[in-house]
């Protein structure tokens, strides 16, 4: 991890230069790139085969200290001959001690002159914002100066650095070494060179990936945006970042070291043993500081990522946080809490990510209002209203995520200064969670994302504007303003993401329909064409009949549908989308029966992941031998009157999780692997999760 912290100064320096605001600083651009090239001989020292082995051992003894309670013996073994052929291949194993103090001292000291240097940039941008002319030509060959002086510091620190003799063969020594002595009979081992071996920008993706576990997990599409906020991504010309962290992201999916978790979150899990590795690497490196919150707690002043989890009674004092704060709340803050943040938000001027969830704030405090480098604000789980005219002052705020917020909450006119603003999400805690907009929000013309919105009062027909937008969530929509709001989607040749929800429509009590929802009918679709780029698409309540244009859309990945309470089976048309991985379907059929109808060979090549829910499905007969050839997991939620799998699922072989949530004892009892009479179509399946009214628990090989 050493590199790392050189690379991502690295990262912030080009990407000062390629800001257009920050055109003055092109009168400065040589020296700024000198010191580039300066560091890279740093990067370089700190990336020889010699301190790679010294970090491999130190990793690996903070794993065993880590996980000492779970190993096993083999595992222990493993782990110590390790450590033992990392000494001997560098053949300093007497003062590897010795070594290890003194690079980690000299270590320290590159590290602290680089954070120095990172905050007098930010000091610089925020120092020349708003000045005149003359006055930024000033305050330019200053800042020129200064990165002299920087680059004379690095340079003599580089002097001074550790000298060591060792083997000149040692880089193809150590492959050597990887190569027979670390096979399939040591699988951790292999796991944690594999682990060591990770580009930095991959590593540093899985430290934050680690660090939202469990309840406190983010989505796919909120861990994409903590990372470009944290400066984690590095920014290219003509390349947008959030598309450079997915594709990290899915390339840690790609070598194991992320799984998928869609059933429910659509976020990632780090597996064991790479969560461990990762916790071992955090904890050595002050890098991220993820914890449960308590009074004694004490964050390492060098830390520069902080995550407090389960906040009660007050929020542990940090002087000099870096870059990220979360703070997730039990349910709320206590004044005590409260005035702990704002004294910790008021020390930290150079905050980047700041996440406070289900903190039940009514109002923001009014120090966020001074974070002019913050790039992500996240206050969801709130009782807001409104947000304070001053938050126009956040002008390099990229995201403000203010979902689930107070009940009558509506959109300030100071949103509308956030001229470098690329995500806005919002949802309010009551009616259809819609959150009205100022008009003029179209002025926002870096948008890539847009969520939660009304619609209405002209906001329809701005959107048609909104050419940059890739993912859109329009809630409430009604009659009077879908007609607009469908003409202007259709202009959003970019789009990537869509979700449309009805008006809802007040039942009587009376009302001889028992579906939920079934009044709140979405607007004719029939006329609508979709973007042809789009991915995923939501549609929520009901619909007369499915679109035919739903057919035709070969970029489709994931298709949600929610209360749609359709007579007629809706896979005939869903079955030919070619792309499909992810189909939900929440109370979209309102039939009775499926049928092997539903699952034809043939049909859904792609799909990966079924969601099904309905409160009338009472049988489920068959499923064809050969349909759904790539289906992972299957997850049936809700079905209580369901008392039968279909036959023909247990020759869907390629599953590995089947979820049951709130079913039917009776379905758990036949399908049970002590007895069951049904068992015999799940059991080949992995792992079998289920929820009943009287029993809950998993089986599993």
């Amino acid at each position: 991890m050493a590199v790392s912290f050189v690379t991502l100064f690295q990262w912030r320096l080009n990407s000062v230069l390629l800001q257009q605001e920050n055109e003055i600083l092109l009168g400065v651009k040589d020296q700024i790139l000198s010191l580039v090239s300066k560091l890279d001989e740093v990067g370089s020292f700190l990336g020889d085969p010699f301190f790679w082995t010294l970090h491999a051992r130190e990793t690996a003894k903070s794993f065993l200290t880590l996980s000492k309670p779970e190993l096993g013996k083999k595992e222990k073994e493993q782990m110590v001959s390790l450590i033992r052929k990392l000494d001997e291949v560098t053949g300093v194993s007497g003062d590897v001690e010795r070594i290890w103090a003194s690079y980690k001292t000299w270590v320290s000291e590159i590290r602290g002159t680089l954070r120095e240097a990172d905050d007098y940039v930010d000091d610089f941008i925020v120092k020349v914002y708003g000045q005149t002319e003359q006055d930024q030509k000033e305050s330019t060959a200053e800042f020129g100066s200064e990165i002299e002086n920087i680059k004379s510091r690095v340079s003599e620190i580089m002097n001074r650095s550790p000298q060591l003799g060792f083997s000149p063969n040692l880089e193809e020594d150590i492959k050597k070494l990887l190569r027979s002595k670390f096979d399939e009979g040591t699988p951790l081992v292999s796991c944690m060179l594999s682990y060591m071996n990770l580009p930095y920008d991959l590593k540093l993706s899985l430290l934050f990936c680690c660090a939202f576990r469990r309840v406190y997990r983010k989505t796919k599409a909120d861990l994409v945006r903590v990372l470009v906020a944290a400066g984690l991504v590095q920014e290219k010309s003509g390349e947008l970042r959030e598309d450079k962290a997915h594709e990290n992201l899915e390339r840690l999916v790609d070598l194991g070291m992320l799984e998928e978790e869609v059933s429910i979150w659509d976020s990632y899990s780090v597996p064991s043993p790479y969560y461990e590795f990762s916790l071992s690497v955090m904890n050595a490196d002050d890098f991220f500081i993820s914890t449960a919150n308590s009074d004694s707690m004490i964050i390492s002043p060098m830390a520069r990522h902080v995550s407090i989890l389960e906040v009660a009674n007050t929020i542990t004092s940090m002087n000099n946080l870096q870059h990220s704060l979360f703070v997730s709340a039990k349910g709320g803050l206590s004044k005590a809490s409260s005035d702990c943040l704002r004294t910790v938000l008021h020390n930290a001027k150079f905050l980047r990510v700041l996440d406070l969830e289900n903190t039940l704030l009514k109002s923001l405090p009014d120090e966020i209002a001074k974070l002019v480098h913050l790039r992500y604000l996240g206050v969801t789980g709130s009782n807001l209203n409104e947000l304070p005219e001053s938050i126009g002052n956040l002008r390099n705020l990229q995201t403000l995520d203010i979902s689930w917020s107070g009940y009558e909450f509506e959109l300030s006119n100071g949103v509308l200064n956030l001229a470098q603003l690329r995500h806005l999400k919002m949802c309010q805690s009551t009616n259809d969670g819609e959150v009205r907009v100022p008009q003029g929000i179209s002025r926002l013309r870096n948008l890539q994302t847009l969520e939660g919105i009304y619609a209405g009062g002209g906001i329809a027909k701005e959107l048609g504007i909104m050419t940059q937008l890739r993912s859109l969530e329009v809630r409430c929509v009604s009659d009077d303003h879908a007609d607009e709001l469908y003409v202007s989607i259709m202009k959003l040749t970019r789009l990537q993401k869509l979700s449309l929800s009805v008006e809802t429509v007040n039942e009587s009590y009376d009302s001889s329909s028992s579906l939920e929802y079934e009044n709140s009918i979405l607007p004719c679709l029939e006329s609508f064409s979709p973007p042809p780029l789009l991915q995923t698409l939501e549609l929520e309540r009901r619909l007369i009949e499915l679109p035919l244009w739903l057919g035709s859309m070969e970029n489709l990945t994931q298709l949600h549908m929610c209360y749609c309470h359709l007579s007629e089976n809706p896979t005939t048309i869903m079955q030919f989308l070619p792309n499909l991985k992810y189909l939900r379907m929440f109370n979209a059929y309102k039939g009775r029966r499926m049928d092997k109808e539903f699952f034809r060979v043939g049909g859904f090549p792609k799909l990966e992941y079924l969601y099904i829910s309905s409160d009338n499905l009472v049988e489920w007969t068959e499923i064809e031998e050969g349909a759904l050839p790539c289906l992972k997991q299957l997850s049936i939620f809700y079905c209580m009157e369901l008392m039968l799998l279909p036959e023909g699922l247990q020759h869907v072989t390629t599953l590995r999780i089947l979820d049951m949530w709130n079913v039917h004892e009776d379905l758990i009892r036949r399908l049970s692997p002590n007895g069951g009479p049904e068992n015999y179509k799940i059991k080949h399946i992995p792992l079998v999760k289920y929820l009943g009214d009287m029993s809950h628990g998993f089986w599993g090989r």
